[in-house]
C-alpha cells in the first residue's frame, strides 16, 4: 500500500466512524459524498468517461476503466453501504444482474432455500436460468422460522428471503432465520427492495447479503433501471466484486447520479408512502367489494409481532383481492383508475397498480401462484406520495365500476 492509498484508508476509516453516528436521513444526504475536490460542487458530478489516464502503467488515481470503477458510481456504493450498515456496497445494472451475481457464488450441486412467495422475476432466473447448471430450488413457507430446518442438507448453500413478499406481503423473521443459517453455515440473503432501508436494515438483523431493486423506492422517481448489493463481510464483498467486474453488468454514470439524487429524499418519501399506505389499507379493509387487504400493519396480519420488531413502518405496498374473483373483475377496477396508473414497477412518488397474476407473476405456473393465495382477482397497489384522500377517492370510484 502506497502512501496516496494509505491515506485514502485512513480517510475512509474516518468517514466510516463519522457515518456510524449519523441518524438515517443524515446518511441518505451525506454518507459516502463529498464535494467534488476539483471544483466543490456539492453534487456529485457525472463521470461521463469509459477510460482514465494514466501517469504510467500501474500509476493511476484509483480508476482505470469504468467498468471496473466509476466516481459517481462509486460514490452511489459508498452511500448505499452506509445506509444498509454495511461495509460493501455494490450497483448492478438491474436487480436482475444483482441477483445474478449473487447465484453465481454457487457452483453445481449447491442447493437454495428460497421463499415460495417471490417476485416472478427471480423465480424465472431461479428454475429457467440457474436450474438447468445443476443448482437445485426449494420454494417453501418461511412464516414459521423454525420450520425451515427440515429443509437444509449438505448441499445447501444459501436461503433466499423476501420480507415483506412479493405480492402477498407475508412477513419473515430475518433474524430468526438467520440463527439458523450462521449454525449451518449457510448464507442469507434479503431482497429488501420492499422496506428499503428506512424501513429495516436485515445485516443488523443477521443476514449476510442484503439486494435491491434500486429501480423502486431508493431511485423513487420511475426513471431509473438498477440493482445493488449490500454485505458486511468484506471477502464477500470482494467475491461479488470481482463477479460484477468480471461479467460487467454495470450502471452508467447518468443512472448513478439520478439515484445519488432520489435517495437524498429517501426518508420524507418513505414517511409518506407509509402514511398514504396505512390510509388506502384501512379504506380497503372496509369496502364491501373487497374480499381480502394484505398489508403488514394490520394486527391481524400474520406476523403483525415479527414486523413491528424489524420494521420501522410498514411502507407502502398493499395487496386486495374482489370478492368477484375473476380477472375481469380486476381489469375492470383496474380500467377504471385514473390516479393509480396501470404498470410494472413500484415504488416510485406516483401510484401504481399491477395485476400479478398476468403481470410481475406470470412466470409462476397458475397451479404455484394459487397455493399462496395469488388469485385471478388479486390487485397490488404501489401508493405514491400523492394525497390519500384524492386515492382513495380513485379507489372508491373505480370499485363502483364492478
Amino acid at each position: 500500500m502506497d502512501s496516496r492509498d494509505s491515506k485514502r484508508w485512513t480517510s475512509l476509516l474516518s468517514k466510516k466512524k463519522e457515518q456510524d453516528t449519523m441518524k438515517f436521513a443524515t446518511k441518505a444526504i451525506h454518507a459516502g459524498i463529498a464535494p467534488d475536490p476539483s471544483t466543490g460542487a456539492i453534487m456529485t458530478p457525472i463521470y461521463q468517461t469509459s477510460t482514465y489516464v494514466q501517469e504510467s502503467p500501474e500509476v493511476h488515481k484509483g480508476f482505470e476503466y469504468s467498468r471496473t470503477h466509476n466516481p459517481t458510481r462509486t460514490t452511489l456504493q459508498d452511500n448505499l453501504a452506509a445506509l444498509e450498515n454495511g461495509s460493501v456496497g455494490l450497483c448492478f445494472a438491474s436487480g436482475m444482474a444483482a441477483i445474478d451475481a449473487i447465484l453465481k457464488l454457487l457452483k453445481p450441486g449447491d442447493e437454495v432455500i428460497s421463499t415460495n412467495d417471490l417476485y416472478g422475476g427471480t423465480y424465472r432466473i431461479f428454475t429457467k436460468v440457474f436450474e438447468k447448471y445443476g443448482i437445485k430450488f426449494h420454494f417453501v413457507a418461511m412464516e414459521k422460522a423454525n420450520d425451515l430446518e427440515q429443509y437444509f442438507n449438505e448441499s445447501t448453500k444459501l436461503v433466499w428471503v423476501e420480507t415483506p413478499t412479493n405480492p402477498m406481503m407475508n412477513i419473515i423473521d430475518i433474524a430468526g432465520i438467520a440463527e439458523i443459517t450462521k449454525k449451518k453455515g449457510v448464507l442469507l440473503a434479503v431482497d429488501n427492495t420492499f422496506a428499503t432501508p428506512f424501513l429495516q436494515t436485515p445485516l443488523d438483523l443477521g443476514a449476510d447479503i442484503v439486494m435491491h431493486s434500486v429501480t423502486k423506492y431508493l431511485a423513487g422517481h420511475s426513471d431509473v433501471v438498477m440493482g445493488a448489493i449490500v454485505v458486511k463481510d468484506e471477502q464477500l464483498g470482494k467475491e461479488l466484486a470481482f463477479l460484477q467486474n468480471a461479467c460487467g453488468a454495470v450502471p452508467g454514470p447518468q443512472d448513478c447520479f439520478l439515484v445519488l439524487r432520489g435517495i437524498k429524499t429517501l426518508h420524507i418519501r418513505m414517511e409518506r408512502h407509509s402514511q398514504n399506505g396505512k390510509t388506502i389499507a384501512a379504506f380497503l379493509v372496509n369496502h364491501p367489494k373487497v374480499a381480502r387487504v394484505y398489508w403488514p400493519g394490520f394486527e391481524v396480519h400474520p406476523n403483525h409481532q415479527v414486523a413491528v420488531k424489524q420494521m420501522k413502518d410498514f411502507g407502502g405496498m398493499i395487496s386486495f383481492t374482489l370478492k368477484d374473483n375473476r380477472t375481469e373483475a380486476a381489469f375492470k377496477v383496474m380500467e377504471h383508475l385514473r390516479l393509480f396508473s396501470v404498470a410494472e414497477s413500484l415504488g416510485g412518488v406516483e401510484s401504481l397498480c399491477g395485476h400479478p397474476a398476468t403481470m410481475t407473476h406470470a412466470s409462476i405456473p397458475k397451479a404455484e401462484r394459487e397455493k399462496v393465495g395469488l388469485v385471478d382477482s388479486l390487485i397490488r397497489l404501489s401508493v405514491g406520495i400523492e394525497d390519500a384522500e384524492d386515492l382513495k377517492r380513485d379507489l372508491a370510484l373505480a370499485l363502483e365500476a364492478l
